[in-house]
């Protein structure tokens, strides 16, 4: 069921674009953010942000992150997961599935504070409620 579910869940964001980003201040105060994904194949996901934004304040403080993908239809994918703002070789390797999916994205990159992040998943959970009974399929990525 393992090899099913990862299948399931790739292929799922293969298809989708956007993600609703979920991050906590320190103080716990929580904040979303709508924004551009693109999955590598090990189902991480990358996205760009500025270091001016909130949201990267947030995310250098505390980089636990929740995710909901899917939201025109019955059927979501949530996410929890670390996020690592990439340098060096991973953020090169992170940048090409990213320019892949989001090609304006090259022009973004020349952006003096523009940055790039890794979220990678620790626990999924596809729901379709488009179908009776519901199917709900939980995994466990540790």
């Amino acid at each position: 069921m393992e090899d099913a579910a990862r299948e399931l869940i790739h292929d799922y964001l293969e298809r989708h674009e956007l993600a609703v980003l979920a991050t906590a201040s320190p103080s716990g105060s929580p904040e979303a953010a709508l924004m551009g994904i693109a999955a590598g194949a090990d189902l991480a996901l990358i996205f760009d942000t500025l270091t001016t934004t909130r949201k990267y304040a947030r995310l250098k403080a505390n980089p636990r992150v929740a995710l909901v993908i899917g939201l025109e239809s019955e059927t979501t994918l949530q996410l929890e997961g670390e996020a690592e703002e990439l340098a060096g070789e991973a953020l090169a390797e992170a940048k090409a599935i990213y320019f892949e999916k989001w090609p304006d994205g090259r022009a973004r990159a020349a952006w003096p504070t523009i940055t790039y992040f890794k979220v990678r998943p620790r626990w999924f959970r596809h729901s379709d409620f488009s179908q009776q009974p519901p199917r709900i399929i939980e995994l466990d990525a540790r």
